[in-house]
């Protein structure tokens, strides 16, 4: 419980810390999938002009994940519990930072503006490498429900 805590601290004040007033962001909370049971997660996005940031912050990783930890990203049509085809890959770097509170964090960008992202259904999904079994660790909605400021 103390990790869950923990984690829920950081996420908080990663979130605080990444938004201002003049720039809303959108928290997405990640599901862990049957492959990593146990874990926990989030996204924020931000609206970067002509491109959307996207903030990752987990707890962990499926039990022999290759080390360094490399994890794919992707934006699906549709929703986690009935997904689309992959709209975007964001796989230009695939690097993840070790935090000193067991869990890890990485960032990546989409070449898509938010509000597009906001105006129909998309989900974010974190995935492990192919020597680590390409397993669909992690899932999120993206909606404006989620809004941030």
């Amino acid at each position: 419980m103390k990790l869950k805590n923990s984690l829920a601290l950081l996420i908080t004040v990663t979130l605080v810390g990444c938004t201002t007033p003049a720039q809303k962001g959108v928290s997405v909370p990640l599901q862990a999938t049957r492959h990593n049971t146990g874990q926990i997660g989030n996204v924020t996005l931000a609206n970067w002009g002509k491109k959307t940031g996207f903030n990752f912050i987990i707890s962990g990783v499926p039990d022999g994940a290759s080390l360094p930890l490399r994890l794919y990203t992707f934006i699906n049509k549709g929703s986690c519990q009935q997904p689309g085809t992959v709209a975007y890959e964001m796989n230009d770097q695939v690097g993840t930072e070790r935090q000193a509170i067991r869990g890890w964090v990485f960032s990546r960008s989409a070449p898509v503006e938010l509000p597009v992202l906001l105006a129909s259904e998309h989900s974010v999904v974190v995935r492990t490498a192919p020597d680590s079994g390409n397993l669909d660790i992690f899932c999120g909605d993206i909606k404006r429900a989620g809004s941030v400021n």
